[in-house]
């Protein structure tokens, strides 16, 4: 990948969130070290989606136009049920006012327009740990 140091040549590369301007606002709390955390539905895990993410796996985090910007290294892997997850992990997200509160409604928004929302629905939790900034249009 163009712009990806050789060290991380063949990563897993994605962007956070379901827009670019989401992917943006997202990877800016990252790199701002308020973002150590994110979750995304099971059912978008396996054979026919995404790969379950591996501690100890280093991945590209892509901006809002699709370039390099930031590498990243999976630290903790749970399955909790959507109304299980608790205000620790919320505020790790970073998102929103870092509340239990909000992250829920702010969640609940989200995965409902990405193939729908139940309380009980499981989720993959993931904590990280920012390893490096990528320079953008130094390529």
């Amino acid at each position: 990948m163009s712009g990806v140091p050789d060290q991380y040549q063949g990563a897993v590369s994605f962007a956070f969130g379901d827009s670019p301007a989401l992917a943006d606002a997202l990877l800016k709390l990252v790199i701002a070290g308020k973002k150590t955390a994110t979750c995304g539905a099971l059912r978008d895990f396996g054979p026919e989606g995404e790969s379950l993410p591996v501690v100890g796996r280093r991945y590209i985090v892509l901006d809002g136009a699709r370039n390099p910007a930031a590498v990243i290294e999976t630290v903790e892997v749970t399955i909790r049920r959507f109304d299980e997850v608790d205000a620790e992990f919320a505020y790790n997200e970073g998102e929103d006012d870092q509340t239990l509160d909000a992250w829920r409604i702010g969640h609940e928004t989200y995965f409902a327009r990405n193939g729908g929302f139940t309380p009980d629905m499981e989720l993959v939790c993931e904590r990280f740990r920012l390893v490096e900034v990528l320079e953008r249009g130094k390529v």
